[in-house]
């Protein structure tokens, strides 16, 4: 795809119509829409599949070299001999979608050779939209975005339900069902930290990897390393995501616990 205005204001405008397709869907909080189960506890509704499909044939319009990667869409080995993909989450958070909350959002990434070029969440129901570009910054509703400053893990703001006792010197923030909107918040500096030591799917994060980095958070897997993406098992163990003053402690907490894990833990590829 052209690195050009004109191309970045298409994606742009496909993935901010897919996501008004989805709110209108919503109602609101009054979704009509159908919904089952992938698996036991992974809910999908037809809303998920029709934002896929909106999103892939727009996209593939204004890329058709590019390959393609989204939960909602059976995978194939074609993504991996080409060096543009698009990495999508049609709805990411389907649970606060169909609980009529907020917390999701459509999450859109181009991954040029391993790297997240372009990353975009629309977010409809909370009125916003996030775009980053590589090396160009990130915004929110068109503001520029900026990490916290924050030096000590105590006292980090976690999106979060609850916290394990060990975690108890941090503070719960609100926590969107959405992890790319979480990871957003740290973007924000709504948040300092977002960590997970399971495995998880690239396009739950790659749109949101973009923009935190693009706002200057350090977001890596829960061992500290670096994130790939396009990988043949489009998996990786965990998340850390934070601001820069606190990923180096935050890894040395959180990886011990996630070394322990991978010893008993296999990818789910789902």
């Amino acid at each position: 795809m052209p690195g050009d205005d004109a191309s970045i204001r298409a994606v742009v405008s496909a993935v901010a119509d897919a996501a008004d397709h989805a709110l209108t869907l919503w109602a609101g909080g009054e979704t009509r829409v159908r919904q089952w189960e992938k698996v036991p506890g992974h809910p999908v509704c037809e809303a998920d599949l029709a934002v896929d499909a909106l999103l892939r044939e727009r996209l593939t319009a204004i890329d058709p070299a590019a390959g393609w990667l989204s939960e909602e869409t059976a995978d194939t080995i074609h993504r991996l001999s080409v060096p543009r993909v698009w990495v999508v989450d049609p709805i990411d958070g389907t649970r606060d979608y169909l609980r009529g909350r907020p917390g999701w959002a459509v999450s859109v990434a181009l991954v040029d050779r391993g790297a997240v070029s372009l990353g975009i969440l629309a977010a409809p129901a909370r009125n916003e939209l996030w775009v980053a570009q590589a090396g160009m910054g990130a915004t929110r509703n068109g503001r520029a975005l900026q990490a916290g400053p924050r030096t000590m893990l105590p006292g980090a703001r976690v999106p979060a339900d609850q916290l394990p006792k060990a975690d108890r010197d941090l503070v719960v923030v609100d926590k969107p069902n959405s992890i790319a909107l979480r990871m957003a918040m740290v973007a924000a500096d709504e948040a300092d930290l977002v960590a997970t030591v399971r495995w998880g799917n690239e396009w739950d994060v790659a749109a949101a990897a973009l923009i935190c980095q693009e706002a200057g958070a350090t977001v890596t897997d829960a061992l500290g390393d670096p994130l790939l993406f396009n990988r043949p098992q489009p998996t990786a163990f965990g998340l850390l995501c934070a601001a820069p003053g606190i990923h180096g402690a935050a890894v040395d907490r959180l990886s011990p616990r996630a070394r322990e894990l991978l010893g008993q833990s296999v990818p789910n590829g789902g």
